[in-house]
C-alpha cells in the first residue's frame, strides 16, 4: 500500500523505523527486532538504508519480509551520496522485484573518506531519478530546525520546495524535543507553499549517551526540561528508558492534541520502547 493513500485516512497515522544490521551475522537478531516491531500493528514501517549502501540487501530483506509476513507496509530508505546512478537503478529494480513500492529518498550522510557520488549530489536529483525510472511512492526528509549544512532557515526551506517540486508525496522530520519548533516549522513551510503531508518524527530517548550522539549528529534544540531528566535518571538505566518513553509519549499526546494527523517514531530497533509508547497511546491512536 502507497503512504500518500494511507496519508488521506481520517484518524492519527502512527509509523515506526528500524534499521538493518550492518553485517551479516547480525541479520537474524535484527529481523527478529523488526518482526517483534510489526507484531504491535503499525501503519507502516520505515527500513533505513546505509548512506554507502552496503545495507542496501539488508534494507530490501527485512523491508519485503515484514510485508509478506505482516502485511505491513514498508518504507525502504535509499540513499545517493555515496552510490553511482548504475547502483540506484539495481536498487529501484531491487525494490521493485520485492513488491517494496514506498521510498524515502535521502542524500544521506557525507561519507568519512570524502567519497562522494560522481551522479549526485542533493538528494532532489535522486528523487527526480525516482519518478522518471518506477511508479513508487516517494518521501523525502525535512529539518524542522533547518538543516545543519545550511546556514539559513529560509534557503532550507527553499531547498525543501525544490525537493517537493521534484515529485515527493510526503515529508517525514528529523527527531526534534521541542514541539514548538515543529509548529513554528510547519507554519513557515505552508507559507514557503510547500503543501505535501508532513509527518513528525519523535525519537525517544532512553540513555544518557544516546541524547549525546543524536544532538552532535543533528544539532537538535534539546529543552531544560528534558535535559534536567537525563541529568536526574541518566546513571539508572530503568529509570532513563521509562522517562524516556513517558517523554516521548507526552509529544505524541500534545501534537495529536493540536492537530498533527501523522506520528513517526524512530525505534532504535526496541520492540520494548516503541510498545511502550503504543500501550500509553492505545486508546489515543484506537
Amino acid at each position: 500500500m502507497r503512504i500518500s493513500d494511507l496519508l488521506k485516512r481520517e484518524g492519527i497515522t502512527f509509523s515506526l523505523e528500524v534499521f538493518p544490521p550492518k553485517t551479516s551475522d547480525k541479520y537474524s537478531e535484527t529481523a527478529e527486532a523488526a518482526r517483534e516491531i510489526a507484531r504491535l500493528g503499525p501503519d507502516f514501517m520505515s527500513v533505513t538504508y546505509g548512506a554507502g549502501g552496503g545495507t542496501g540487501e539488508y534494507t530490501t530483506g527485512i523491508a519485503a519480509g515484514i510485508q509478506q509476513e505482516f502485511g505491513v507496509p514498508t518504507l525502504a530508505h535509499l540513499t545517493c551520496v555515496s552510490s553511482d546512478r548504475a547502483h540506484v537503478m539495481r536498487m529501484l529494480e531491487l525494490y521493485r522485484k520485492n513488491g517494496i513500492e514506498n521510498i524515502l529518498a535521502l542524500r544521506g550522510d557525507l561519507p568519512k573518506d570524502g567519497q562522494l557520488s560522481k551522479d549526485y549530489r542533493y538528494a532532489v536529483e535522486l528523487i527526480r531519478d525516482i519518478r522518471e525510472n518506477g511508479d513508487f511512492c516517494v518521501g523525502g526528509a525535512c529539518y524542522p530546525e533547518g538543516h545543519i549544512e545550511s546556514a539559513h532557515k529560509k534557503e532550507d526551506l527553499q531547498h525543501l520546495r525544490e525537493k517537493t517540486e521534484a515529485g515527493l508525496d510526503f515529508l517525514t522530520t528529523q527527531m526534534f524535543f521541542n514541539n514548538d519548533i515543529f509548529y513554528n516549522f510547519l507554519y513557515r513551510a505552508r507559507e514557503a507553499g510547500i503543501t505535501v503531508p508532513v509527518i513528525a518524527g519523535i525519537m525517544p530517548i532512553t540513555n544518557a549517551k544516546q541524547l549525546k550522539r543524536s544532538v552532535a549528529l543533528s544539532g537538535t534544540d534539546v529543552p531544560q526540561r528534558f535535559r534536567a531528566i537525563v541529568d536526574c535518571f541518566g546513571d539508572n538505566a530503568a529509570a532513563m528508558k521509562q522517562a524516556g518513553i513517558i517523554y516521548a509519549t507526552e509529544q505524541i499526546i500534545d501534537l495529536i492534541a493540536n492537530g498533527i494527523r501523522h506520528i513517526h517514531v524512530y525505534t532504535m530497533n526496541k520492540p520494548e520502547v516503541a510498545g511502550g509508547i503504543m500501550r500509553n497511546l492505545s486508546e489515543i491512536l484506537r
